[in-house]
């Protein structure tokens, strides 16, 4: 079984997004798992996975709006939905830098 990780950061802030909702799905749309992430940006407790494909969504407008940012309606970016292949046993992480403009992904360690 493989382990997954992600890692939020606010890049307009300059700091951990703290208190981001996000959610696992596999290729069906099944939910496997939601959470939010902790204080610096982290989301523990996400199951192991076998492989296939997958999907990590992060609820990014609704994070960046209670943060008080003054987002243009409808905003830019409202969920940033990560789709990415589990391949191998290990360990993936999926980290997320994010402004209410952009945002960046890569496969971490």
């Amino acid at each position: 079984m493989t382990t997954l990780s992600t890692h939020v950061l606010d890049t307009m802030h300059g700091r951990p997004a703290a208190g981001m909702q996000l959610w696992l799905e596999d290729a069906a749309g099944e939910a496997l798992f939601a959470g939010e992430t902790n204080a610096d940006g982290r989301c523990p407790g996400m199951p192991e996975l076998g492989p296939g494909r997958y999907a990590l969504t992060f609820a990014v407008a609704e994070y960046f709006a209670g943060e008080g940012v003054a987002l243009p309606d409808p905003p830019f970016l409202g969920d940033v939905r990560i789709a990415f292949g589990v391949s191998d046993d290990g360990h993936y992480h999926v980290p997320l830098l994010v402004s209410p403009f952009a945002y960046s992904t890569y496969r971490g360690s």
